[in-house]
This record gives C-alpha cells, structure tokens and sequence, in this order.
C-alpha cells in the first residue's frame, strides 16, 4: 500500500501540486475579484453622499460596469491559470460576438443609449419625466432598462433605447414652473372685479415668485362665457401643492364677490321655414305633427302650452322659445 502510495506520488506528484498551487492562486483571484467590487461599491455611494455629489444614476451604472469587467477579467485570468489558451478563446469569443451582437442588436442598443444617458444626463433618479407614452418617477437606470414609478403607483420597465430615441420632457429639472389657473365667469359679470379678486389671492400666495411676476389677464371670450387666466410661478417641488390650492382658492372667492361661474350653455330656436318644409323634410327632423299642431294652435303637448301661454311673444312667428 505504502509502495503504491509512493508509486504514485513519484508519478504524478508534480502535477498534483502544480494543480493545487493553481486552484489557491484561482481561489485568490476570485477573493481579489469581490474585494475590488465591494470597494467599488463603496466608492460609488461615498461619490453619491461625500463632497463630490455624484448622480446616483452614475454610480449605479458604474456598480454595474466595474461589476461586469471584473468577474470577466478573473474568468479570462483563470482560464490562462490553468492552460487554456485564451488567445483562441478571445477570438472565437469575438468571432461569436458578432453573430450574437447582431442577433441581439436591439439590447445592444440599449446599452449604447444607456451609457449616452449616462453620460449627457438628461435625466436622473427621482426625477419626474414624460417620454413618448412613458410617465413617471425614474427610480434606477441600468445598462438595459430604466426603472419608472407612476403616480398612482405602477412599475414600469422601460428600455433605454425608447427613453433616448424621443423627446424626454423632465418637469423636475428646473427649479421654477409656471402654472396657469383659468377661471369662466358669465359675460353679465365684471372684469374688472375678477381681477381684483385674482389680486387678493396672488397677495395672500407667499408661494408665489415674486419673480417672474404673476398675470391675469383675459385669455378668450368663449361661447358660455369670459376666460379669465391666472399664471404665476412656484418653486417645483410646490408646484402641486399650490395649483391644488389655489384652483380651491379661486373658486370660493369669485363667488364671494358675486361673479358667476359660467357653465356650457346652448339656445336653440325654431325657425317658422322648418315648419313650412316639404313633408319628406319634416319626417325627417322628426317635426310633422308637433309643428303642425304649435302653427294650428291645437297644442296637445301641455308643456308646451304652458310655455305659449306664460311666455307668448307676438312678434314672433313660432309661438314658443326652447333654450338649453
């Protein structure tokens, strides 16, 4: 046994401790390969929170590289550790990435539109962003996808490509917005009145800029009534808060001062030539036997009798007035 033992050790010895020395230099590079990550990481969030006040988007993004590179690197210097010609590897590699590169062309785009996000930063975590038909929050920004919260609380995955090939509206990036609250009041009512009312309320707004200065001002004359726009600048992060408010706000005081919020409104008039038309032209406005009986005076309908006679209007041809 003893001999055996020998045997063997005499004959393959060498290889046995070569093969072990690889293995703790292997395992070395693996502990070396998760130290530099752990220390990447840390980097990062010390890059976030210290003096330097990196976006949190970088340092996610560069987690993920450093990540990535690594393990690659110590598979390539394991490999090469134990005899495998890494060369040849790394050309087939290259060789089979363009085949895969070009089967997987659309998330390679993604990456490329991350990195440039990354890079030109036209948005970032926690900001609010509208992209095409995506809305929201961004909470994370990977190689691949970004990672949105909506307001009412969805997920949305999205890839980096759709944020980066359209427009991207970012209502967070600025520190000042603008916020228009239009109000219609009766075209009875004064002008003036209003104004002074969207006076008072722009002096009792503290969380209204002075600068840029708020407006009002009358923005159109519509068919129910006088469109009266106020616009003021708030700060973004007040931004809600103070058009909830407001909008309220406004609704109250204008009719305190006895204005009238003006409501859709449409008359309708009957004009004595529908009456008269042909009778294939009244079936089809649906009108024959009413207006035969309203020009008659046989009014069977009591509604509208009533109408003629509380309201009766001898100028008129048609004896009564419908409004809406």
């Amino acid at each position: 046994m003893e001999n055996d033992i020998s045997q063997f050790w005499e004959k393959y010895g060498t290889f046995v401790l070569g093969l072990g020395h690889k293995f703790i230099i292997a395992v070395l590079i693996i502990i070396a390969g998760i130290i530099v990550i752990r220390l990447s990481r840390r980097l990062a969030n010390r890059a976030v929170k210290g003096k330097l006040h990196a976006d949190e988007t970088f340092a996610s993004m560069f987690r993920m590289v450093i990540q990535y590179g690594v393990i690659l690197l110590c598979l390539i210097m394991i490999l090469d550790l134990f005899g495998v010609n890494t060369a040849g590897l790394i050309a087939l590699l290259g060789a089979a990435g363009v085949a895969v590169g070009f089967a997987l062309r659309d998330t390679l785009s993604n990456i490329a539109a991350g990195i440039i996000i990354l890079f030109l930063r036209p948005f970032k975590k926690g900001e609010s962003i509208e992209c095409g038909s995506v809305s929201g929050s961004i909470q994370e920004l990977g190689l691949f996808a970004a990672i949105l919260k909506t307001s009412d609380g969805v997920y949305i995955s999205a890839p980096n490509s759709s944020l980066w090939g359209v427009p991207v509206k970012n209502y967070s990036r600025n520190p000042q917005r603008s916020m228009d609250i239009t109000v219609t009041i009766s075209y009875r009512d004064s002008v003036d009145v209003a104004f002074q009312v969207l006076g008072d309320i722009i002096a009792g707004e503290p969380r209204f800029l002075e600068e840029p200065a708020p407006q009002m001002m009358v923005q159109s004359l519509g068919e129910s009534g006088i469109v009266i726009t106020l616009r003021a600048w708030a700060l973004t992060g007040n931004y809600w808060p103070v058009y909830w408010d407001e909008m309220k706000n406004v609704k109250e005081k204008i009719q305190e001062a006895g204005l009238t919020i003006a409501l859709p409104r449409r008359e309708l008039h009957l004009a004595k030539d529908s009456i008269d038309a042909p009778t294939s032209t009244k079936e089809g406005l649906g009108i024959r036997d009413r207006g035969s009986d309203v020009i008659s005076g046989n009014i069977k309908d009591p509604q509208i009798a009533q109408t003629r006679n509380e309201n009766p209007d001898p100028q008129s041809p048609f004896p009564f007035h419908v409004s809406h």
